[in-house]
């Protein structure tokens, strides 16, 4: 899957040469980042652009019907407790996924390894540090607005007590627990591989 930046998006017109439908189109610029792949250029109404959140600098790529989605890349933790048979995860407190079940996380920003994210994120939302381990998998995913691409890795509580500050609850779950809780269809992608390692 290729990833681009939206370097430029040109206003709206119908001066385009491939608009044929007459409905007006901005012109979206985007630079690939993979020397091997090509610019592409994309229209689409001010409205699509508007509703997609797309903007300049933006991260974007193709979905399998070459519809364009905003790329988002996002890390998560699959904390272990102490005896190596239960892993936390926490009910989403907001938005449209509120109350489905994930492993906590989230964005990584400008600069930082998804290892310093993953530690940032986990104090800033249940004020514990914890220590990362190795990379589990990176799961890629096709979510109805954007694509989700994230970071799973294995990680242990190290200091502090989880405290929710933007989950609605959460749970130590045991491999027999695991399909107990309705997850987020990415994270559900990783269910069979954790319970591989869970004794």
């Amino acid at each position: 899957m290729e990833i681009y930046t939206i370097q430029k998006i040109y206003e709206a017109d119908y001066g385009c040469e491939e608009n044929t439908d007459g409905i007006e189109k901005a012109v979206l610029k985007l630079i690939p980042e993979n020397d091997s792949a090509d610019e592409e250029f994309v229209e689409l109404t001010e409205a699509e652009i508007a509703e997609k959140g797309f903007s300049e600098g933006k991260k974007v790529c193709f979905d399998a019907a070459g519809n364009l989605l905003k790329y988002v890349r996002v890390v998560a933790a699959v904390v272990k407790d102490n005896t190596g048979k239960r892993v936390f995860a926490t009910a989403r407190g907001y938005g449209e996924f509120k109350g489905w079940w994930e492993f906590p996380g989230g964005k990584i920003e400008k600069n930082e390894t998804p290892e310093q994210a993953l530690v940032r994120e986990i104090k800033e939302e249940l004020t514990a540090d914890i220590t990362v381990g190795e990379l589990i998998k990176t799961i890629e995913y096709d979510y109805p607005g954007f694509h989700l691409s994230m970071d799973c890795f294995w990680a242990s509580l190290t200091g502090g007590t989880f405290v929710l500050k933007e989950a609605e609850a959460a749970r130590w779950l045991a491999k027999s627990e695991l399909a107990d809780v309705n997850w987020l269809p990415a994270d559900l992608e990783i269910i069979d591989l954790i319970k591989e390692n869970l004794s």
